[in-house]
């Protein structure tokens, strides 16, 4: 019995860590995505913003860090305002995207 528990508790901690999102592969996503609207650090391209008439927030910003994760998903996935569904991230990239954006927090 105790041996089954190990076994049951080491695939739990196992299978919960393959899970988690990966800031590092999110970097790369973005970067391919997300870099000519956002900039390459997070804080908006101002060509674009002046373009598209929006005031493109950072996304260090208190106010985008405060979105939950689910919320920042949906706008990468359904688009936002003037900013469209980005089409070419879905699934895990999205949550890799979301743990990257969290590492811009200021």
């Amino acid at each position: 019995m105790r041996m089954i528990l190990i076994t049951f508790t080491a695939m739990t901690i196992c299978s919960a860590g393959a899970s988690a999102a990966d800031a590092k592969a999110g970097q790369e996503v973005f970067t391919k995505s997300c870099k000519s609207c956002h900039g390459a650090d997070g804080s908006g391209n101002p060509a674009i913003a002046k373009m598209m008439k929006v005031d493109l927030k950072s996304l260090g910003s208190a106010d985008v860090q405060a979105l939950s994760d689910g919320d920042l998903g949906k706008i990468v996935t359904d688009g936002k305002g003037k900013m469209k569904p980005v089409k070419t991230v879905s699934g895990t990239a999205v949550d890799n995207v979301v743990a990257y954006v969290r590492t811009l927090k200021k």
